[in-house]
């Protein structure tokens, strides 16, 4: 999914804009989005029985633990809550309804910066999955054992899998055993990636 070319869909609060990558069901669904926050717009308390994770693209997400920004990736474990809003405006990448029942862990990565950005950074990692951000040269192949699952995000540069050209905001999620069969573009690229570590 070419997540930069999807339509903004306006969500229940005011002010608050969806990209849907992948979605199963109604407003509670199992879902993948690109989420956009106006500046001072705010989603009501809500709860998360099947877990959230999210990963700030762009300024800062805010809820009443604190402040996020862009660069920190969160889990919240299924059964929390939380008001989140953005008093000058975000844009999140955000995975609803989709963690492991007895995954009950709660996590905030904050951002590397400068000096000290790795070539792979670990976000999260558990006996059913890994979830971590990677830097590659341009033309670099990205690594292509998939036994179990595997979701893509393209944070910058670009990548091109299968002869399709995934830019920032792309989004690819191959079931297992399918390989990823990637190179980095002619800038590099920087991706999120999640691999699941168990069928």
């Amino acid at each position: 999914m070419h997540g930069a070319l999807l339509p903004w869909v306006p969500s229940p609060a005011s002010g608050v804009e969806r990209r849907l990558l992948y979605r199963a069901g109604g407003e509670k669904a199992r879902a993948t989005s690109l989420v956009r926050y106006a500046a001072g717009s705010a989603f009501p308390v809500h709860s998360h029985p099947g877990g959230e994770e999210f990963f700030v693209l762009e300024g800062t997400f805010q809820d009443e633990r604190g402040d996020y920004p862009a660069g920190t990736y969160v889990r919240n474990p299924p059964g929390s809550q939380h008001a989140p809003r953005a008093d000058q405006g975000c844009v999140i990448f955000v995975r609803l309804q989709q963690f492991d029942p007895q995954d009950t862990q709660e996590c905030v990565v904050e951002p590397v910066h400068g000096d000290n950005i790795l070539t792979t950074q670990m976000l999260f990692c558990s006996p059913t999955e890994q979830v971590s951000l990677e830097r590659w040269e341009a033309g670099a192949s990205l690594p292509s054992a998939n036994p179990y699952g595997m979701e893509v995000l393209v944070l910058a540069g670009s990548i091109v899998e299968d002869l399709d050209l995934l830019e920032p905001m792309s989004w690819l999620r191959l079931p297992k055993g399918m390989p990823l069969q990637a190179k980095a573009g002619s800038a590099g690229a920087r991706c999120w990636i999640k691999r699941s570590l168990a069928g």
